[in-house]
């Protein structure tokens, strides 16, 4: 709204710009991933992050629902960001049965490495993708990033299998299955140890020599 002075009504007032059509909605998550950032934050209140952004509490609900809402907002930019990269990286091509593929290794340690580089890059993300943000929250969040994660680990079995198969395994499905199991796990606890540490072990620490040790 704009903020007219009772002394100087010919004057040209000065404006506030309002939001473009879902620029609001925008501005809300990232000063939730902004809040989430803090270490030792507590659990978040929309009263809290109406202050933050110096608006009131029925002017968020104007653009969400509820909170779980803005914590879906946030699992959809997590889950559009790295799956647009890993499916780029691994292909959408069905593997050749008779072939495999070579590069399947080397395509899963770049989706591990995209996965925890995401998280380095978005500390407030990773507390929602390990769960902490989403304690007392509504269930269907932590089941939503639960299945992050089982996508991760299949897009990785994906790529295993075929570095499997290229190197002649006899039992190319079960390798595939251990090892995006192990590399799920390693990734999982990478984020996890990242947002327990205040941020400040990296989950990217020494990552290509661990990588190199389990493939």
């Amino acid at each position: 709204m704009s903020d007219l002075s009772p002394e100087s009504p010919s004057a040209a007032p000065a404006a506030r710009k309002r939001p473009k059509p879902g620029e609001r909605r925008v501005q809300i998550l990232q000063a939730l991933a902004a809040m989430l950032e803090q270490p030792g934050a507590e659990r978040i209140t929309t009263a809290a992050l109406a202050r933050q952004l110096d608006v009131s509490e029925a002017a968020l609900y104007r653009h969400f629902a509820s909170k779980a809402q803005m914590f879906e907002g946030l699992i959809e930019f997590i889950e559009q960001s790295v799956f647009t990269l890993a499916q780029q990286i691994v292909g959408r091509e069905p593997l050749d049965p008779q072939q495999g593929n070579p590069e399947g290794a080397q395509q899963a340690a770049r989706v591990v490495a995209l996965l925890l580089q995401f998280g380095e890059k978005n500390p407030g993300m990773v507390r929602v993708m390990v769960g902490d943000a989403l304690v007392l929250e509504h269930e269907r969040l932590q089941a939503r990033m639960n299945q992050f994660f089982e996508r991760i680990e299949s897009t990785l079995r994906q790529a295993l299998r075929g570095a499997a198969l290229a190197r002649g395994s006899g039992t190319p499905s079960v390798d595939a299955q251990v090892g995006a199991s192990v590399l799920t796990a390693f990734a999982l606890g990478r984020l996890q140890r990242f947002a327990r540490s205040g941020f400040r072990q990296l989950p990217t620490e020494h990552l290509q020599a661990s990588l190199g040790l389990m493939l």
